[in-house]
């Protein structure tokens, strides 16, 4: 794993201080737009470059962002993990994560931050449910996912619409206790568990979530739900009152 910097920039004096976090695997045409626009609501960008063979690295670099890149392509949540990690050397009044491909606006970043920086929240979920004005997913995506969050909470005890968003702010405290394990797309499941045995306090505010550019194959969509469904079937489910150690010290 290698960390490189873009060059010396002016140091931002703007508050509060929002990091964002973008995994990102062969995304050479549209990640610098999404750095750019990401750096309009954020003091910081942090790209993992999870072993992309094509210009994803230099066109992130480029783009002004800190780039972590993987010798080899791992998956999803170990990209998040990466970042995660990393975030747990920084200091900030919160964490965004965004997803490389463009399907995430920027423009609500402070939504997902607001509640964070006031100290109200320590995870914020960017659900693409909560508003029929921003919901744009394409009806087999919104059963599946319906579908997950009904196996993640049966008894709707938690009430959460959307466990699949990689759209999220976080605090200090809920970066270094969700920090994920799984290295695929259940990831995403993992981190709202870990969150919920231990007591977070979780938020969802309402973001549009686009569905243009290039989509998954079938074969890995179903790999990908697969993954989702094994996790969010996984032992630990956010029934116990477990209180766990931050999962960046190891």
């Amino acid at each position: 794993m290698k960390v490189t910097s873009s060059l010396d920039r002016s140091e931002r004096s703007s508050t509060p201080q929002i990091v964002a976090l973008v995994p990102a695997y062969n995304e050479e045409e549209s990640i610098p737009d999404v750095i750019r626009q990401t750096l309009r609501f954020t003091s910081r960008v942090i790209v993992c470059d999870d072993g992309s063979t094509d210009s994803t690295f230099r066109c992130s670099l480029d783009s002004g962002a800190e780039v972590i890149r993987h010798k080899r392509n791992v998956g999803y949540g170990a990209a998040l993990r990466t970042l995660f990690m990393r975030a747990c050397d920084i200091s900030a009044d919160a964490f965004v994560t965004v997803d490389s491909d463009g399907q995430h606006d920027s423009r609500f970043i402070p939504a997902l931050t607001e509640s964070i920086v006031q100290g109200e929240s320590d995870l914020v979920i960017g659900s693409r449910f909560l508003s029929a004005r921003l919901d744009f997913t394409p009806p087999h995506r919104k059963i599946a996912i319906k579908l997950i969050n009904r196996l993640f909470d049966p008894q709707r005890r938690y009430r959460l619409t959307d466990l699949q968003s990689g759209f999220r702010g976080y605090n200090g405290k809920a970066i270094a206790i969700t920090c994920p394990t799984r290295t695929g797309m259940g990831a995403s499941t993992e981190i709202v568990k870990r969150a919920v045995k231990t007591k977070l306090r979780i938020k969802e505010v309402p973001v549009p979530i686009y569905y243009c550019g290039k989509q998954p194959s079938l074969v890995i969509s179903v790999l990908q739900f697969v993954d989702v469904f094994r996790s969010t079937l996984a032992s630990g489910l956010p029934n116990a009152p477990a209180s766990e150690p931050s999962a960046c010290a190891g």
